[in-house]
């Protein structure tokens, strides 16, 4: 039978397209209108390089096993465990984020998501000075000036341009483009850079230094240097007078400025100047947002313990110090002696010392997908992909939740929010025996 599915979710990227249409005939997804490639390639390829069974590691084979026998196995390893890692949460559902976060504390273990190694700057600078930011729509409907710092949407976002900032028609922009003025700030002429009507382009490293020249500028009205960071005074003048004179502007930025010198200073200064800015007109800020979910996670995280990443319950209570509690960081000082990977690929990104300990201490993987982790692993548990097999909630990078649809049956697996609640069940149960017997003794 041939479905015509409309309004699904596309869960790829932070953009999170709600218009997409998927065609699906008996069980296979045979066509997809709307997605970008990237959200057109994760729907028609679902079914490749899948994880067909659960796993455990024998010496250096893998021996398939039943579902049970994985999940009870991942419960030994994170019970005999004296501090876990918890870490990935930002490919799957906002759900599966709460049973997660309620494991964490009941181990005494570390959670942390992929915000860490990307966009956790941007969390720390905003905690310092606050995220005078909207949403996505608002941008669509009002934004005469967009500027895109650090980041490369046409490559990272392709529909990000086409729906939220340059093209759309909005209620005060309805000519879409021609309404709009857009510029590109980064450290090389990107694909990005090639349809902006202004590209600026920054020394490598020196971000903070040319946001404060133009604070400086905005403030002061002068700099006692003809360039700064590359980009020549008069151009830096130019930037000021017509973010001054715009009606409604915002700055989108990239991991180029939360992963460069500065890092969440680089951010800070932005807020900063977005904060003078407002002064003068309206203007926003907002932070690029990669996988679908890690936004969602940040902000469960935070309801649930008042911290949004790398948030440490070994001492009975949540305490965060990011450079010590991340991920990378107890990796590399041996800090953890297991770990908990879900729907995140840290082998195929993390630096080499923290895949090496990786790999020495026991590893549970649930993952849709092979990977390099998943290669790694002592126990390999398959699941749902989440916006396609299953159903979930997620939440833009604008904030705003957004809820995922089932489009196609997966019967022989399970769900990650299923997997996780199996776990959690096993946990506590373990946990209550472990009392009864120190009790009886």
């Amino acid at each position: 039978m041939s479905l015509r599915i409309e309004d699904v979710v596309c869960p790829f990227c932070g953009c999170l397209c709600d218009d997409i249409v998927v065609y699906v005939d008996d069980n296979e997804i045979r066509e997809v209108e709307n997605a970008c490639k990237f959200g057109a390639h994760r729907f028609l390829t679902v079914k490749q390089n899948r994880i067909k069974r659960p796993m455990i590691r024998e010496g250096q084979e893998f021996k398939e096993v039943s579902y049970e026998e994985a999940i009870e196995k991942a419960v030994d390893i994170l019970i005999n465990a004296k501090k876990p890692l918890l870490y990935g949460f930002s490919s799957t559902s906002c759900e599966v984020h709460e049973i997660a976060i309620e494991l964490a504390e009941i181990l005494g273990a570390v959670i942390d998501n992929t915000a860490s190694v990307c966009h956790g700057p941007s969390v720390l600078a905003i905690q310092e000075v606050g995220y005078p930011s909207v949403t996505l729509g608002e941008v669509k409907n009002r934004a005469d000036l967009v500027i895109y710092w650090a980041c490369n949407p046409m490559h990272a976002h392709p529909r990000h341009m086409s729906r939220y900032t340059l093209f759309p028609r909005g209620m005060f922009a309805d000519r879409g483009k021609l309404d709009r003025f857009l510029v590109v700030v980064d450290v090389r002429r990107t694909e990005t850079a090639e349809i902006a009507d202004l590209f600026i382009k920054v020394k490598p490293g020196y971000d903070f230094e040319v946001l404060n020249a133009l604070r400086t500028i905005l403030n002061k009205g002068d700099i006692p240097v003809g360039e700064v960071g590359g980009v020549p005074k008069e151009t830096l003048i130019d930037l000021v007078e017509r973010m001054k004179g715009c009606k409604f502007g915002i700055i989108f930025f990239g991991v180029g400025l939360t992963m460069s010198r500065g890092k969440h200073r680089n951010v800070f200064e932005a807020i900063n100047l977005v904060r003078d800015l407002n002064r003068y007109t309206k203007f926003s800020i907002m932070a690029m947002r990669g996988h679908y979910n890690v936004t969602g996670f940040n902000e469960v995280l935070s309801w649930e313990s008042g911290f949004p990443f790398a948030v440490d319950f070994t001492r009975g209570y949540p305490w965060y110090n990011p450079g010590e509690t991340d991920a990378n960081s107890l990796l590399q000082n041996r800090d953890v002696d297991a770990a908990l990977v879900i729907a995140s690929d840290p082998a195929a990104h993390f630096p080499k010392e923290s895949v090496k300990y990786l790999a020495k201490i026991p590893l549970i993987v649930i993952d849709p997908f092979e990977s390099l982790t998943s290669k790694i692993a002592d126990v390999v548990i398959p699941s749902k992909v989440v916006g396609i097999e299953a159903e979930g909630s997620a939440y833009r990078m604008d904030s705003v939740p957004l809820r995922l649809r089932k489009v196609i049956e997966a019967e022989d697996l399970l769900s990650d929010l299923e997997i996780m609640e199996k776990i959690l069940d096993g946990v506590k149960r373990r946990l209550s025996q472990m009392r009864e017997l120190t009790m009886m003794g």
